[in-house]
């Protein structure tokens, strides 16, 4: 029974505190077809995170649950989730119009923004969400897990992870309005690469590290190396995130300086705008790199370098990110033309500066 109440239990909540709790509504890049106006979101993500933290911190302190309870029923709990992610991809994508014929549509899609409620619930904003929420419950547990099996052997690295991964999630909900200007908005459907995958593989698969090494003891790793691997996630978010919110700050306002200091540098023509400065004359997809140099520097704070399964985490990102940049580049040539073969040939690097 785990399995099934399991996800639905925390999905429910979310969705109760998303429509209870006051969010702020603001403008997508996306148009609506209709209105001719940029869609609108109602934002209150860190609003419920926070809640759902503290209903969850209350029940543990109660003792209706105990605090390792997501770790003690994660392979149900993953499974349940696995089920309903299908569930909901065909659900979502079944009644739709056609677009490349199966098996594409059920992975990529037919609606691109499906919406309910006025725009007061939108599939993508939504399960984003969800996926956020687990994953977070998900990084409590499994670290609470370990210092309960280890109350005299906790490890300094495991507990820097899962601080430096809850700022991950915290600060990604933070910045809810940055992300409807990225490429899952503007170019992606929601099939079940979307929806199976917020609600299954990123809240599951993402603490892949946690899920391997909770049970170990402490491995000892020296504090300097501590330091550094801390040092590696935060180049990595500072290139991530200062570059959407550069890119962000260009598209609501191409002549602002970003963070007040950097140039609005562009290539422009016919209208059009390629932003060429700052983050982005490193590489054409320099957010790409720092999200790999992020799962890299959580992956070694684990301090088990050795163990190939925490691997997974930032070889996933490179999986993903590689032939995105390529449908990327693909998408932008077709939509700037000769604006876009000058960026390529001003920054010809595609996410490693002078390497790829």
């Amino acid at each position: 029974m785990v399995a099934l109440w399991g996800p639905l239990a925390v999905y429910a909540v979310v969705l109760a505190l998303h429509a209870v709790l006051p969010g702020r509504w603001v403008d997508g890049y996306l148009i609506d077809d209709a209105t001719g106006r940029p869609l609108r979101y109602r934002l209150n993500g860190l609003r419920v995170l926070v809640v759902t933290l503290v209903l969850y911190a209350g029940a543990c302190a109660l003792g209706w649950m105990p605090w390792e309870w997501f770790y003690l029923h994660r392979w149900p709990m993953a499974a349940g989730a696995c089920g309903l992610g299908v569930l909901f991809t065909l659900w979502i994508v079944l009644p739709a119009p056609p677009n490349r014929g199966m098996p594409w549509d059920l992975y990529l899609g037919r609606i691109a923004n499906p919406r309910w409620a006025d725009g007061r619930l939108d599939a993508k904003m939504f399960l984003y969400l969800v996926g956020a929420v687990m994953l977070e419950l998900n990084i409590v547990s499994f670290t609470a897990y370990h210092v309960i099996t280890h109350p005299g052997a906790v490890s300094p690295g495991l507990i820097l992870h899962a601080l430096l991964f809850s700022f991950f999630v915290v600060e990604y909900l933070f910045f809810e309005e940055v992300h409807l200007y990225t490429y899952d908005f503007m170019a992606e459907r929601v099939g079940g690469k979307l929806g199976w995958g917020c609600l299954v593989f990123y809240p599951f698969f993402y603490p892949i590290g946690l899920w391997a090494v909770a049970d170990r003891p402490d491995p000892h790793t020296p504090v300097p190396l501590l330091v550094l691997y801390a040092l590696i996630f935060l180049s990595g978010w500072t290139l991530a995130r200062g570059a959407n919110l550069q890119k962000f700050w260009f598209k609501r306002d191409p002549t602002a300086k970003a963070f007040g200091v950097l140039e609005p540098r562009a290539i422009s023509g016919g209208g059009r705008y390629v932003l060429s400065g700052g983050f982005w004359c490193l590489s054409r997809h320099i957010n790409y790199l720092g999200e790999v140099l992020m799962a890299t520097g959580l992956t070694l704070c684990l301090g088990y370098p050795l163990v190939f399964t925490p691997w997974l985490y930032p070889l996933y990102y490179v999986a993903l990110l590689v032939p995105r940049q390529i449908d990327d580049d693909r998408r932008c040539a077709e939509k700037y033309g000769p604006l876009w073969e000058e960026y390529r040939r001003r920054v010809p690097s595609r996410i490693i500066p002078w390497i790829y």
